[in-house]
């Protein structure tokens, strides 16, 4: 199941997806965390933190992010953790690994969602965070979470979901398609920044609908699979891998 239908003008097929966003991110890396903390108003650490929490991570725990990017959701969780734990994070970007390897002190590896470069049950708790509309199969990726989760493992997926109601449909317009594409591009004097911002509402406003990925994350053996939304527009989908009798 793709998490949206091609961007036109951006790539043809799954293979020109992951080309083109593995790109776009390896020429924003350096930008991407100074967008985040400003265009999203400081708040973007708490959330992480709070979601992470409710998610079930706790001390003790072996975590592994998924798409890390910068680390955003890594450092995160080595907070939650304390020193307790184990931290990976992987990502298909050289670049935005880079990046998070000058300030987050985790272990890092070059990977993609849907080939996890990890054996079966290697990890208690496990996230993906912003990233889920860049795999080429949710599927695929949501299977391999639940191969490489224990039994009894936590799945967090963080994500900006197409608000349902007209009015917040026209405000996430107008700040992520109008507006910060073009303050991306001021506050950086990057091309690159700005293209990757107008991708970002590109793929938020042709991804499938909550329900979808719900169904995706159940067929691939969780339970409970949930959705908790904020402000209509920030989703925390979770589940859990089966613990076997």
């Amino acid at each position: 199941m793709r998490p949206h239908e091609s961007i036109t003008g951006r790539y043809e097929d799954d293979e020109g997806k992951r080309q083109f966003v593995r790109e776009l991110f390896n020429r924003g890396a350096r930008h991407y965390d100074r967008i985040g903390r400003i265009g999203f108003f400081g708040t973007g650490h708490l959330h992480r933190r709070c979601a992470l929490e409710r998610a079930g991570l706790r001390p003790g725990m072996d975590a592994l992010d998924v798409a890390c990017g910068t680390g955003a959701v890594t450092r995160a969780m080595l907070e939650v953790l304390g020193g307790k734990g184990r931290v990976c994070g992987v990502d298909p970007s050289e670049g935005m690994l880079g990046e998070a390897r000058k300030s987050v002190p985790a272990a890092f590896q070059l990977g993609q969602a849907e080939a996890l470069p990890f054996p079966d049950a290697s990890f208690d708790f496990l996230s993906m965070g912003y990233a889920l509309r860049h795999v080429a199969d949710l599927s695929r990726a949501f299977a391999e979470y639940h191969r490489v989760l224990r039994p009894g493992g936590r799945l967090l997926i963080l994500e900006i979901s197409r608000p349902q109601m007209r009015l917040g449909l026209a405000l996430s317009r107008l700040y992520f398609r109008d507006l910060l594409p073009g303050f991306s591009w001021l506050i950086t004097g990057s091309q690159d920044a700005r293209r990757m911002m107008s991708y970002y509402w590109e793929t938020i406003d042709a991804c499938v609908p909550p329900a979808m990925i719900q169904q995706a994350i159940q067929s691939a053996g969780f339970q409970g699979a949930e959705r908790h939304v904020e402000l209509g527009i920030f989703s925390a989908y979770t589940g859990q891998k089966r613990v076997q009798t």
